[in-house]
């Protein structure tokens, strides 16, 4: 998978598109126990050349979390992704290189992102908003 064109027609057919813009895709994940989260993939440029994709996902707004506790958590147990600040909501986001990017190197991330985001979203955020 070497184009962002590529990535968006397997995210389509894999999972539940929430929207689409030319350079982003939402998607929503459901997990067994009937909580989900919704997901950002964005098509990146680095240096104007090279093409990425970042995955990320809100746990809460930022000024409803408590910031260190969840800095503190994430740096404890998280294997994929690290934690921004994007407009108002506190997400995890990781970021892959589209060039020579092998299905597993972006589904395994993914759902590590997902599965993550979602359990500090209920543990930092008290809920399942996202």
């Amino acid at each position: 998978m070497a184009k962002w064109a590529d990535l968006v027609a397997f995210v389509r057919s894999e999972y539940q598109v929430v929207d689409q813009t030319p350079d982003e895709i939402s998607i929503y994940v459901e997990f067994e126990d009937e909580r989900s989260q919704v997901i950002w993939l964005s098509h990146e440029v680095l240096d104007g050349k090279e093409d990425w994709v970042q995955i990320a996902s809100p746990c809460g707004l930022a000024a409803k979390v408590n910031l260190p506790a969840l800095l503190k958590e994430v740096g404890h147990t998280t294997v994929v992704g690290g934690v921004a600040i994007m407009g108002e909501h506190v997400v995890l986001r990781h970021a892959l290189p589209l060039e020579n990017l092998d299905i597993n190197e972006f589904v395994d991330p993914l759902t590590l992102l997902a599965g993550t985001v979602d359990t500090l979203e209920e543990q930092f955020s008290g809920g399942d908003s996202f």
